[in-house]
C-alpha cells in the first residue's frame, strides 16, 4: 500500500531555501507564442499565460503549504475572472484528499524564449522525479509530463496526470465525453469500489479521448484532448471520497517509458475583448453620519476610461435622487486590478443609499446613527454558543450539537508528530502513560475552528479579548441560557446572567482544567485519527463520549504498535469486532488526544488569560476567579525559576515568548497592581519595541501603572508607528495591511484596528479614529474582489457559505468571521463565496470572533462620544 501521509512526504523546497525558490519563480521577460490562428497567449512578466478572459498559471504557487493540499498549486486556470481549476500535476490517486501525497517542488524555470514554464517536482518517498512543462500554441495550452527515467514499478497503475475543476463553477452544466452527453451532478452519486486495502476508490463518471466541460457556457467551456497516446481521459467526482473534493480529469502515466509520457491540449474558451465587470466596494453595514465615508471601484486592468460615480438616495416609495455625482479619483494599480476611490464624507443625512458606477449599482446601505451599534450581537449571541465544546447547544427548534467529547482525553505519545502539526519530543511532561486517560479535561473551551479542536493558544487569546470587551464596554446583554452543571446552552432564551461573562467563564474553565489535570498549560486536544479529524456534523457524534478502556478493546494489543502510533486513514469497518462498553467506559479507541508539552510561552499565555478572567469573574464566580488568579501567579513564579522552554508547541504559528511574557505581566499588573509586574513590563519594553504594533495593546494597558519615561517612550513609538502606516496606504487603496500568506488576513485587519483603537485612546493627537473604522469597513465589504461582508449573516450581503462545522450543508454560522481575501501569487485576490471548503479563505476561528467583538464595540464607543 502506498504511504501517503503528510508526515512522510518531506518538502524538497526546504533544501532550496526561500531565495532560491522565489528567484526560480521570477520571469526573465515577456514572450508571445508562435502560430497564426486563434487568440494567442502572452507569457506575462508575472510568469503566467494570459489572453482575454483566460489566465493559465503553471505552478505560480508551490505545492504543499501549511496544511498540505490547499488546492492552490499546479497548473491552474483563472477563467473570466474566476479561478476554476487547480492541481494540474502528477498525483498518485484519482481523487486525492488533503493528506494524500503531492509532488514537492524542486525547481521552476520560466523559459521566455521558448514560451514555456518548466517545473521539476519529486516524490522523494517514492524516488520519483518528473517535469511538468506548460506551453501554448495557436491559442491552446499544452501540458506535458516528462520523465528522464521510466515510472518506478510500484507506481505503475497509480500515477497519473490530474487537473481538478471547481464543482461550484460547474454545478448543473453539461459535459461531453467523445460526444456522449451528461450534466455535472449537484450532489455526488458516482459509483465506488473497495480495493484490496479496504479503501473506497472512485470510478470514472465518464471517459474518452476528448472531454468538453460546459459546452453551453462560453465563460466556463474547456475542451481537453489527450494528444499523446490512446489512453482515455477519465472524469471523476472527488466528492464521493470527501465533501471538499473537486471534479477531476485524469489520464494514467504509462509503464516502462521515459520522455514525454502524457500530453494534454486545453482549448479554454475566452470571450473576445472580455473585461471583468467593475466591483463597487463599500461597507454593507453602512456608515455613521460623522465618520469618513469612502467607496472603492475595482476595474479590470484592460478597462478603458473612467465613468462618473453617483451616490443615490432611495425614498420611501422607491423613488431615487442623486445626492452626489463626481468623477472618482484614480488610485492606481494593486495586484491585477486598477482602482478608483469615491469620497462622500460630506453626506450625513440619514437614509438608504446606493452607489452607481457605469451600469453597476450597489445594494442599499444606510447612513444612520445606529449603523455601527448592531454589528456585534450575532457573534456573541450565536457564534460563540455554537462553538462551545462539552455542551449541548440548542437554538429554538434546532440543536446545533450535543454535548461533545465527554471522554476527553488520552495522553498523546512521546516522539510523535501529529498530522495537524501538534508534536511531542522525548517527553510528554506528565505522569500519564501514552494513551492513558487524563481525567478532568472534559469541560469548558470552544471548538477552535471548523475542526473541533481545543487549541490552547486560541483559547487564551479569546478569553483575554472577551475580558477586555467586558472591562472596556460592559456588555450586559442576556439572550442565552448557559448551564455548566447540565452541560446545556440555549440560544435566544435569557437566563438573567450576562452572556459575555458566561462565555468568559466557559473559556476559563477549559484553561484551568489543564492546570488542575497536569499542572501546566498544554498545547491542546485534538482528534487522534485522521478519519475523525475531518468529521462534519454534530460534534457529539465524533466520539462515543465514553472513556477508552483497553481492557474492553479486543484490538488493544494490535493498536499498541499499529494504529495508536500511525493514525488510521480508514474509517472502522463492519468487519471490526464489536467494542465492549461498561458504564462510562468503552473499548472504542476514538477519544481525542492531549498534547501536553510544558512550554514557557503557553504557560505565560494561559496565565495572562487567567489573570484577566479573575477580574471579570469577580462577583460572578468568585471561586473560579480566585483560583484563576492564584494559578496565574503560581505560573509566574514557576517560570521565573526555570530556563525558558521553547519547544514547538502546536499547530499554526505560535505566539512568541516575549509577547506572551508581556501579556502575563500586564494582566497580572492589572489584577494585582503589584510592583514586580510593573517592573517586568518595563524590562520587557526594549525586547518588544521592534514589533511595537504587535504589542501596543498590552503596552498601552499598562500605562496607568508606569512612570513618565515609559509614557514618553510609548509616545515616540506611536509616532513612528503612525508614520509607518503610510507604507500600508501606498500598498493598496483600502489602507489596511492585506497579508500574503496561506491564511487570509481578516484577523490581521481586525488586529490593526484594535491597535489603532488603543493608541488613539492613549495618544489621540497622533493616531486618528478613522484608522479604527477603516478596519471594520474592510471587514464589512470595502475590500478587493467583492463587496460582501465577511461576518456571516451581518449586512444585506454577507458570506453565507463558509467553513464552519456545517460546511457540508453549504451553510454558515451567524456571527462567524471568515479569513477573507487570500492573495494567491503572483497577483490574484480570492474569496470563494460559493465553495465553503477553502479553510484559508472561509474558516471561522474563535480568535477572530473574540477580537472582532472587541473592535466592533470599540468603533461603536468612539462614534457614541
Amino acid at each position: 500500500m502506498l504511504k501517503t501521509m503528510k508526515a512522510i512526504a518531506r518538502p524538497l523546497t526546504v533544501a532550496l531555501g526561500a531565495s532560491a525558490l522565489f528567484s526560480a519563480c521570477t520571469a526573465p521577460g515577456v514572450g508571445s507564442e508562435k502560430g497564426d490562428s486563434g487568440a494567442r497567449y502572452e507569457l506575462t512578466e508575472k510568469a503566467y499565460f494570459a489572453r482575454p478572459g483566460v489566465n493559465v498559471l503553471p505552478f505560480s504557487n508551490p505545492p504543499g503549504g501549511l496544511f498540505f493540499d490547499a488546492k492552490t498549486s499546479g497548473v491552474e486556470i483563472i477563467h473570466h475572472g474566476e479561478r476554476t481549476a487547480t492541481n494540474g500535476d502528477v498525483r498518485l490517486q484519482a481523487t486525492p484528499e488533503q493528506w494524500d501525497g503531492m509532488g514537492q517542488l524542486v525547481e521552476r524555470r520560466v523559459e521566455a524564449d521558448k514560451h514555456r514554464v518548466v517545473t521539476e517536482l519529486a516524490y522523494p518517498e517514492h524516488d520519483f522525479r518528473y517535469q511538468v512543462i506548460a506551453t501554448t500554441e495557436n491559442g491552446k495550452v499544452r501540458i506535458r509530463v516528462h520523465l528522464d527515467e521510466p515510472l518506478p514499478a510500484h507506481l505503475e497503475g497509480e500515477a497519473g496526470l490530474n487537473m481538478e475543476f471547481l464543482p461550484a463553477a460547474y454545478f448543473g452544466k453539461g459535459y461531453l465525453a467523445d460526444g456522449a452527453a451528461d450534466t455535472f451532478p449537484r450532489h455526488p452519486a458516482g459509483p465506488m469500489r473497495v480495493n484490496e486495502d479496504g479503501r473506497t476508490v472512485s470510478t470514472p463518471i465518464a471517459q474518452g479521448r476528448e472531454l468538453v466541460l460546459a459546452p453551453e457556457d462560453p465563460e466556463r467551456r474547456v475542451l481537453i484532448r489527450n494528444r499523446h497516446d490512446d489512453r482515455d481521459l477519465m472524469l471523476f467526482d472527488g466528492r464521493n471520497k470527501a465533501q471538499n473534493g473537486w471534479y477531476v480529469v485524469r489520464s494514467m502515466l504509462p509503464a516502462g517509458k521515459s520522455g514525454t509520457v502524457a500530453e494534454w491540449e486545453l482549448d479554454i474558451n475566452g470571450i473576445p475583448g472580455w473585461t471583468r465587470d467593475p466591483v463597487i466596494s463599500y461597507s454593507q453595514l453602512g456608515y455613521h453620519p460623522d465618520q469618513p465615508k469612502q467607496a472603492v471601484v475595482e476595474l479590470d486592468s484592460n478597462a478603458s476610461g473612467t465613468d462618473a460615480m453617483r451616490l443615490i438616495k432611495v425614498g420611501e416609495n422607491g423613488q431615487t435622487a442623486t445626492v452626489l455625482e463626481k468623477d472618482p479619483e484614480p488610485w492606481g494599480e494593486y495586484l491585477r486590478y486598477r482602482y478608483l476611490t469615491f469620497d462622500f464624507s460630506d453626506v450625513s443625512e440619514p437614509g438608504l443609499y446606493q452607489l452607481e458606477y457605469g451600469d453597476q449599482t450597489s445594494g442599499v446601505f444606510r447612513i444612520s446613527d445606529e449603523a455601527r451599534s448592531d454589528t456585534w450581537q450575532l457573534t456573541l449571541d450565536v457564534f460563540f454558543p455554537v462553538q462551545m465544546d462539552h455542551m449541548t447547544v440548542r437554538e429554538a427548534y434546532r440543536v446545533w450539537h450535543g454535548a461533545s467529547h465527554l471522554d476527553d482525553a488520552l495522553q498523546a505519545p512521546p516522539n510523535y508528530e501529529h498530522f495537524d502539526l501538534f508534536a511531542h519530543g522525548d517527553t510528554t511532561d506528565t505522569e500519564f502513560e501514552p494513551f492513558e486517560h487524563i481525567p478532568g479535561l472534559n469541560y469548558g473551551g470552544w471548538y477552535d475552528a471548523g475542526d473541533y479542536d481545543i487549541r490552547t493558544q486560541s483559547q487564551y487569546f479569546t478569553v483575554q479579548h472577551l475580558v477586555h470587551v467586558w472591562e472596556q464596554f460592559g456588555i450586559d446583554r442576556d439572550t442565552t441560557t448557559v448551564s455548566q452543571d447540565k452541560r446545556y446552552t440555549q440560544i435566544h432564551r435569557p437566563d438573567g446572567e450576562p452572556d459575555l461573562l458566561q462565555q468568559i467563564e466557559h473559556g476559563t474553565l477549559g484553561l484551568i482544567a489543564q492546570h488542575r489535570a497536569v499542572g501546566h498549560a498544554i498545547p491542546g486536544i485534538v482528534a487522534g485519527h485522521l478519519y475523525q479529524y475531518p468529521h462534519l456534523g454534530d460534534g457529539s457524534t465524533k466520539t462515543d463520549n465514553k472513556v477508552y478502556d483497553p481492557s474492553l478493546d479486543p484490538l488493544s494489543d494490535e493498536r499498541s504498535v499499529g494504529e495508536m502510533y500511525e493514525p488510521s486513514t480508514v474509517d472502522p469497518t463492519p468487519e471490526e469486532p464489536v467494542m465492549k462498553e461498561e458504564g462510562d467506559r468503552s473499548g472504542r479507541f476514538d477519544d481525542r488526544w492531549a498534547f501536553t508539552s510544558n512550554t514557557t510561552a503557553l504557560n505565560y499565555g494561559s496565565a495572562a488569560a487567567l489573570a484577566a478572567a479573575s477580574r471579570a469573574l469577580s462577583g460572578y464566580n468568585d471561586e473560579l476567579a480566585q483560583e484563576s488568579l492564584a494559578t496565574a501567579e503560581s505560573v509566574w513564579d514557576y517560570e521565573a525559576g526555570r530556563e525558558p522552554n521553547t519547544f514547538r508547541v502546536g499547530n499554526t504559528t505560535g505566539r512568541g515568548l516575549n509577547e506572551e511574557h508581556l501579556k502575563a505581566a500586564v494582566e497580572l499588573l492589572l489584577a494585582t497592581e503589584k510592583e514586580r509586574y510593573a517592573q517586568a513590563v518595563s524590562d520587557l519594553l526594549p525586547k518588544v519595541r521592534d514589533d511595537f504594533a504587535g504589542h501596543a495593546f498590552m503596552l498601552v494597558l499598562a500605562l496607568p501603572y508606569m512612570d513618565e519615561a515609559y509614557r514618553q517612550e510609548l509616545e515616540q513609538l506611536t509616532r513612528d508607528y503612525r508614520a509607518s502606516i503610510a507604507q500600508v496606504e501606498a500598498d493598496n487603496p483600502f489602507g489596511v495591511p492585506i497579508t500574503r500568506g496561506g491564511w487570509a488576513g481578516a484577523g490581521t485587519v481586525v488586529g490593526f484596528g484594535i491597535t489603532n483603537y488603543w493608541l488613539n485612546r492613549a495618544f489621540p493627537e497622533i493616531v486618528e479614529e478613522e484608522l479604527v473604522h477603516r478596519s471594520l469597513n474592510f471587514i464589512y465589504g470595502l475590500h478587493p474582489a467583492s463587496n460582501y461582508s465577511f461576518v456571516s449573516g451581518l449586512g444585506p450581503d454577507s458570506q453565507t457559505i463558509a467553513y464552519g462545522n456545517n460546511r457540508a450543508d453549504f451553510s454558515f454560522i451567524p456571527g462567524g468571521i471568515v479569513p477573507g481575501i487570500l492573495v494567491l501569487p503572483p497577483d490574484y485576490p480570492e474569496n470563494k463565496s460559493n465553495w465553503p471548503f477553502f479553510w484559508g479563505q472561509n474558516e471561522y476561528v474563535i480568535t477572530v470572533g473574540g477580537s472582532y467583538l472587541f473592535l466592533a464595540k470599540a468603533a461603536e464607543s468612539l462614534l457614541a462620544h
